[in-house]
């Protein structure tokens, strides 16, 4: 059954229905419809649009449906065009004409356009709560990991951090994404119910009412902007994306650190997979994961912003691709945070091996250079003496601070033995960056 039809003639066709049905993806939104239409039939009765009468009977008719649909006594499924549909059909069969009213003074575009709003904020949070049960993880691991390391550039060793240090840089990337998205349930937080199809309606309808029910800040402020704006789904899955590219770059590191080559971290077997072939691999599939589902919230947010580029006002039937993409990136960047928390708070750190890594990587080099600098040579032939150094090092397979005096006095006069305190790696670890690390 149709919510519409009585100015055409001739029927639908059956690929045109399956072609525009929403039923198999807008069921999701189930719970939004319900409470929609409720706050809806509130104000309708306190409007003194319909009766008291009618407004219990379709309220009491809506909660039968949530409660059945719950249980699993009513399935959402058949010939409905969407959630809508099924909905005001299923409340017609069970409470008769009086359900017919539950539409009055509303659209479909302002009804699909509030159960998004509410799902979207409703599930964004669900989203910050556990970017935060994350942030509290790293922090712990962090804490508990507080060792020396390699820090990098170009993948290369270049000087000494911590554990900590590296870690707590990933907590201040996700707290950006959790600020982010925080800001965009903000930005969302107006109702568009009243709107209707794109002008208002011609009955007195109390739009701050509905709002403040369903816990909106306030009403839309433009009917066009409140059915056709989809900028919050855009703005949270672009949030997605970024949180993504912050989980992807995590789990890279995850994936090279747990090697044999690096041996920093040692994953748990929860986290971890096996192969068929090869009894002695454990890998890291749950991080590699999560790398290549980023590519994919990165679709999603490109599918929805092409969908929207060249759309005039007000709605139109395109915005319908508008809920596959966001509910696949939001489910997908929910599983990653989950699986990400899980596996920081199994991992190991191997300590000793961290500072295997410090001790052969001339780590000390640029502080080296410091050194010379503070002696009184300029920057630009410290760097080159330093430089002449560690090749030398290397090929004698030797780290600068095992080198005798008298060998470092062959590369400058100025060196003296305070060198070996400036150049040990806890040392190195200068005043002004230890106490952020630590």
């Amino acid at each position: 059954m149709k919510l519409w039809g009585g100015r055409f003639k001739n029927a639908e066709s059956k690929l045109m229905e399956d072609f525009n049905s929403s039923l198999s993806f807008d069921k999701t939104l189930y719970y939004e419809d319900i409470i929609g239409s409720i706050a809806h039939v509130k104000m309708l009765v306190k409007c003194e649009i319909i009766s008291e009468e009618d407004g219990n009977k379709i309220i009491e008719g809506l909660d039968s449906i949530l409660k059945d649909i719950e249980e699993g006594k009513l399935k959402i499924e058949g010939d409905y065009e969407d959630i809508h549909s099924f909905m005001e059909v299923n409340l017609i069969e069970r409470i008769g004409d009086a359900g017919k009213k539950m539409h009055t003074a509303r659209s479909r575009n302002d009804q699909v356009a509030l159960d998004m709003r509410l799902y979207s904020k409703k599930r964004a949070q669900e989203v910050v709560e556990n970017l935060s049960r994350l942030l509290g993880t790293i922090k712990t691991l962090a804490e508990k990991n507080d060792y020396i390391m390699p820090g990098y550039t170009h993948m290369q060793r270049a000087q000494v951090v911590t554990f900590k240090h590296h870690m707590m840089a990933y907590f201040n990337m996700f707290s950006r994404d959790k600020k982010r998205i925080e800001n965009s349930i903000e930005i969302m937080d107006e109702s568009p119910l009243g709107c209707c199809a794109l002008a208002g309606t011609t009955y007195n309808t109390d739009r701050a009412f509905t709002a403040k029910e369903l816990g909106f800040k306030g009403p839309v402020n433009n009917f066009l902007d409140g059915v056709s704006d989809r900028d919050y789904i855009i703005e949270l899955t672009s949030d997605f994306s970024l949180a993504m590219m912050h989980l992807s770059r995590l789990s890279e590191e995850i994936i090279i650190w747990s090697t044999k080559e690096f041996d920093f971290i040692q994953l748990s077997d929860e986290f971890s997979t096996g192969s068929s072939i090869m009894p002695q691999k454990k890998n890291p599939d749950a991080a590699e994961l999560i790398r290549g589902k980023a590519g994919r919230v990165y679709g999603d947010l490109v599918s929805i912003l092409t969908t929207m580029k060249g759309l005039p006002l007000a709605y139109n039937k395109d915005m319908q691709e508008d809920k596959e993409g966001f509910f696949d990136a939001l489910n997908t960047v929910l599983s990653c945070i989950k699986i990400m928390n899980g596996m920081l708070a199994t991992l190991k750190v191997k300590k000793d091996s961290l500072l295997k890594a410090v001790k052969h990587g001339f780590l000390n080099a640029t502080e080296a250079a410091d050194y010379l600098v503070n002696k009184g040579m300029a920057f630009r032939d410290a760097h080159r003496v330093i430089g002449e150094i560690v090749l030398y090092c290397e090929e004698k397979s030797l780290p600068i601070e095992d080198l005798s005096i008298e060998q470092l006095k062959e590369f400058s006069g100025l060196f003296d033995k305070d060198i070996y305190e400036f150049i040990d790696y806890e040392n190195t670890l200068h005043k002004g960056i230890k106490k952020h690390m630590r």
